[in-house]
């Protein structure tokens, strides 16, 4: 018999003993020490919160509108009408006019007398002619205006005064002798124009004639 093996084979089994003996011995510490913490955690104070649950009020009751009335008035009951007999009155004695012999009057109708033919209207008499004079109380001269023309000319004007100022000017008649020169023409007329608008003054509003002769030698 071996007493070396039997030796190393008690001091295992001792090792092992020794080794769950300190595993029982911790697992006993930790249990004790958890359970002690669960206890106090337990003792505690518990704060209990009553959660009231919100509910939601009911949906209105919804309008129910009624009908509106049938205003149409009933038909009227129908009544019978009551029956009427009429009889008829007796017919009335004939009477009989006298008859005369005699013709009725005859009248005599004048005819009335024509109406008095109606009086002629008395003559309009027309207006005169109103001239520059008669209106203006200031007229200049225009200015003979540099052409290569000689002869005489001759514009007659109808000039329209408004608010005391000559606004528009016609041409009624032109003459010129010593040949038509349609450019001396054009100037000689602005040259009256230029003098009825910024030289004529006439109060109020009127329309006047105005004769310009021009001799350009």
């Amino acid at each position: 018999m071996n007493f070396a093996q039997e030796k190393q084979g008690a001091s295992r089994f001792t090792g092992i003993g020794i080794v769950i003996v300190i595993h029982v011995l911790i697992i006993w510490a930790l249990a004790s020490g958890l359970a002690r913490k669960a206890v106090e955690a337990i003792k505690g104070p518990i704060d209990v919160k009553v959660v009231e649950e919100k509910v939601k009020p009911p949906p209105p009751p919804e309008k129910v509108v009624p009908p509106p009335p049938d205003m149409k008035a009933p038909p009227p009951p129908f009544v019978p009408p009551p029956e009427v007999q009429v009889t008829a009155p007796p017919p009335p004695n004939a009477i009989q006019a006298p008859v005369s012999n005699t013709p009725p009057p005859t009248r005599e109708v004048a005819a009335a007398p024509p109406p008095a033919p109606a009086p002629a209207p008395a003559p309009v008499a027309k207006p005169a002619k109103i001239t520059a004079g008669m209106v203006c109380t200031k007229m200049g001269k225009p200015e003979v205006p540099a052409v290569n023309w000689s002869g005489d000319a001759l514009f007659k004007v109808l000039a329209t005064v408004k608010a005391g100022r000559v606004s528009a000017i016609e041409v009624t008649s032109s003459q010129m002798r010593g040949g038509n020169d349609r450019k001396v023409q054009r100037a000689l007329i602005a040259a009256i124009t230029d003098t009825l608008q910024s030289t004529y003054e006439c109060p109020g509003d009127h329309v006047f004639e105005q004769e310009f002769q021009f001799r350009i030698e």
